[in-house]
């Protein structure tokens, strides 16, 4: 499966977003069409319901003659009441202990890490295989951990670059692992 993180959305920096759905930055058409260009045909495009995914899976399925199949399974990961606020005005008490443990611990009104990834892999226990996936850094994270069997630290030390692609190939027979 490949999988490519949206473009670049339209944001200041240090704002927490997951489910906040964005505009794409000013530099996004550059980047689709970079995506497009490195990125092979695909059989199936599956995308985030997030508009800043949209644009680059329309992209990729026009371009492939092919139709998004809009996956819920596929969002980032739920902030709660901290979508759209400055990491630097959460309250600490509040956010350390998800920075701590975010398999378990949920911001207010969000989800786990450990949410997020049984989700992911209930998505890609039933996605076509040859699929592009567009999607977010928290879903790819998971993804790299069902399929490629990489630990919850190592994906939070690797980069999810914007609008690249990331082949991921099973190593584990059970994708729900």
């Amino acid at each position: 499966m490949i999988f490519l993180r949206h473009p670049r959305p339209d944001v200041a920096p240090g704002i927490c977003y997951g489910r906040l759905d964005l505009g794409l930055a000013a530099d996004a058409g550059a980047s689709i069409g970079q995506a497009l260009a490195a990125t092979p045909r695909a059989e199936a495009v599956l995308a985030s319901p997030a508009a800043r995914c949209r644009a680059l899976a329309d992209a990729l399925a026009a371009r492939d003659g092919l139709t998004v199949a809009i996956e819920p399974g596929l969002a980032e990961l739920d902030f709660g009441a901290w979508e759209g606020r400055a990491w630097d005005d959460i309250d600490r008490a509040e956010s350390d202990p998800w920075a701590a443990d975010p398999w378990r611990v949920a911001p207010p009104g969000g989800e786990t890490f450990g949410a997020l990834h049984a989700r992911v892999g209930a998505m890609l226990a039933r996605a076509p295989r040859g699929a592009v996936i567009v999607s977010h850094a928290g879903p790819i994270r998971a993804a790299r951990m069902i399929l490629a069997g990489a630990s919850f630290e190592t994906v939070f030390t690797t980069p999810v670059p914007y609008a690249r692609p990331i082949v991921l190939s099973r190593v584990k027979d059970n994708l729900n692992a």
